[in-house]
């Protein structure tokens, strides 16, 4: 589904990938860990389409297309999700409108029909559920007088109701009690643990994927991938460090 090949992206004049293969097939959940520094975040957005992240050799496909001649509209669009380590606020905008907003956007670049208000109230009702999130909570402004764990749960909410086929998700976990984690967890599960889905996730830490079992670990560290395995992967991390798996 995802196919990234010997990627180089620099932010500034300062290369961050260098030289980065990966590939995430359908029905895989694939964890990338690595040191801080390692290019984690700046992989999710240039995936994403931030701007000031500079491709400078490689390519990425997604779902037989070329995604880096996509806008990031287009690119959500195609069916891929970004989750943000830091969920940014919207004063004045309302969870309700914003994601309404953004369904029938992406129905009418794919040629569907909008939702009705009654529609899609339903259905993020029933994806709020899925997060243990009350409605009245997605009636407030985006993010505005969240907590860390709220915030990170409204996402997940977004992400049930736009239904995407490719989650890149950096660093969920953070800013997460353990009750709010497995909430989190069960929600990633519920949502796109799928065999026509696939989900990069990019965690510091081997709790969240006790709650979201990859399917493969890779070790991302000086902007390349240095290391591939099962969950076992992860488990050596926590156990001695990167220090010495990398060495």
């Amino acid at each position: 589904m995802l196919e990234i090949t010997n990627l180089h992206a620099s932010v500034g004049d300062k290369p961050i990938l260098k030289g980065l293969t990966l590939s995430v097939p359908a029905g895989e959940i694939h964890a990338i860990m690595g040191p801080n520094g390692a290019g984690k975040s700046t992989l999710s957005n240039v995936l994403g389409g931030k701007p000031g992240y500079e491709v400078t050799a490689g390519s990425v496909t997604f779902r037989g297309e070329d995604l880096l001649a996509l806008d990031p509209h287009e690119r959500a669009a195609k069916g891929l999700f970004l989750g943000f380590q830091y969920p940014v606020e919207i004063p004045g905008v309302s969870n309700v409108q914003f994601l309404r907003e953004a369904l029938n956007s992406q129905r009418k670049a794919r040629g569907e029909e909008p939702l009705s208000g009654g529609e899609f109230l339903k259905l993020a009702k029933d994806k709020a559920g899925l997060l243990k999130m009350d409605m009245e909570m997605l009636k407030r402004q985006v993010n505005v007088g969240f907590s860390g764990g709220e915030k990170k749960r409204a996402e997940m909410v977004q992400m049930g109701i736009l239904d995407p086929a490719f989650a890149v998700l950096d660093e969920t976990d953070s800013g997460l009690d353990i009750d709010a984690l497995r909430i989190v967890g069960a929600g990633i599960n519920s949502i796109m643990r799928s065999p026509d889905k696939a989900v990069l996730l990019i965690t510091h830490y081997q709790r969240l994927l006790d709650v979201v079992a990859p399917d493969k670990v890779s070790i991302l560290a000086g902007g390349r991938i240095v290391e591939t395995g099962g969950p076992e992967l992860a488990l050596r991390l926590e156990a001695e460090g990167y220090d010495s798996v990398m060495a």
